[in-house]
């Protein structure tokens, strides 16, 4: 017959709300009960129940993650934040990602597949629409976002204008006049999303200093390729183009290899600058804004486990980012350039 934890706690001699306690090294148990206990434990075969223990303490003990996609350098880094954070309070992290193509439009969220399965939720990067949005927070339970918040919700990302902004500025100040954008996708319109953001402030630097934007952007579908393929169609377009300003490292490191493509020098001929701080970024020599993509995963779950206990917490975490500059950008050359 099986044993259960009422069976341990009465060969330990304690309560079983200490058998749990200690099984689960949690604090507020000696040592001498914890080893007495577990040596209890073994004794009768008893092993812990997750989904038991859930359903005693009212808690799933699982957080919702939404994502588009795992692979790309920001959402794998702040899953891999959030995931570590969860951990250590022993939680699991049920993934929830969406089939995101050039080909058609991302299915809408279905809150029905997190209902009586999580205890809250983080969306990662993924801007929602306000119906969407008003889904998830009839689950009833915490939700957070990273990086693509939405108006009245709790938030933890960058200062996406200002960030390009900054990059902006950077090249303008190197000297240079055209200064293009690859942006992301191009139904990406939600006034909340980092790619609309992005490219509010490369317009805005641009504004402010009496520069040109107009038929200087394109759309690098935040991967390599778009970046390569948008990259040649901008300069099919627009040849006199100096410098490139991309809304992510793939995306910028797409544009360095178009460049290349057409025997052009980076930095000599055209400058680029990115956004992220991707770890390729540094052997290709790419200059980017960097953000600690790992660290804001770590805080929204933190966050998120805040709120599951009632705990307050801000409205909106706000991480720094920071121009590192690894060779891709230099004052521009004189060089005959012809119409396409």
């Amino acid at each position: 017959m099986a044993h259960g934890i009422v069976d341990v706690a009465r060969a330990a001699g304690v309560s079983t709300a200490t058998v749990s306690r200690a099984l689960r090294g949690l604090p507020n148990v000696t040592a001498a009960t914890r080893e007495r206990v577990r040596r209890a434990a073994d004794e009768l075969g008893y092993v812990p129940s997750p989904s038991a223990a859930s359903l005693a303490s009212g808690r799933t003990r699982t957080i919702g993650l939404i994502t588009p996609w795992v692979a790309h350098w920001f959402f794998a880094n702040v899953i891999e934040g959030a995931e570590r954070a969860l951990r250590v309070e022993d939680f699991d992290a049920l993934l929830y990602t969406f089939d995101v193509t050039r080909e058609r439009r991302r299915r809408r969220v279905d809150p029905d597949v997190l209902r009586r399965r999580v205890d809250g939720v983080l969306v990662v990067g993924l801007p929602l629409e306000a119906d969407e949005v008003e889904t998830l927070e009839g689950l009833g339970q915490p939700l957070v976002f990273v990086g693509a918040g939405a108006p009245g919700q709790v938030g933890v990302g960058v200062d996406d204008v200002a960030t390009a902004r900054r990059a902006v500025a950077h090249l303008a100040d190197l000297g240079h006049r055209v200064i293009a954008h690859v942006s992301g996708e191009p139904d990406d319109v939600l006034p909340w999303s980092p790619a609309v953001r992005r490219a509010q402030g490369w317009r805005a630097e641009l504004a402010a200093r009496g520069l040109p934007s107009a038929g200087l952007e394109v759309h690098g579908h935040f991967d390599v390729a778009g970046g390569r393929a948008s990259t040649h169609a901008l300069l099919d377009r627009r040849p006199d183009t100096t410098a490139v300003f991309a809304a992510s490292d793939e995306m910028a490191m797409g544009a360095v290899l178009a460049l290349r493509d057409r025997g052009l020098r980076v930095p000599g001929d055209v400058s680029v600058v990115g956004v992220d701080g991707h770890e390729m970024g540094e052997h290709l020599g790419l200059t980017t804004m960097a953000q600690n993509a790992h660290d804001q995963g770590v805080t929204a779950a933190s966050m998120l486990l805040e709120m599951i206990t009632g705990a307050p917490v801000p409205a909106d975490v706000v991480f720094p980012t920071v121009l590192v500059d690894r060779g891709s950008t230099a004052p521009p050359c004189d060089r005959i350039v012809t119409s396409a």
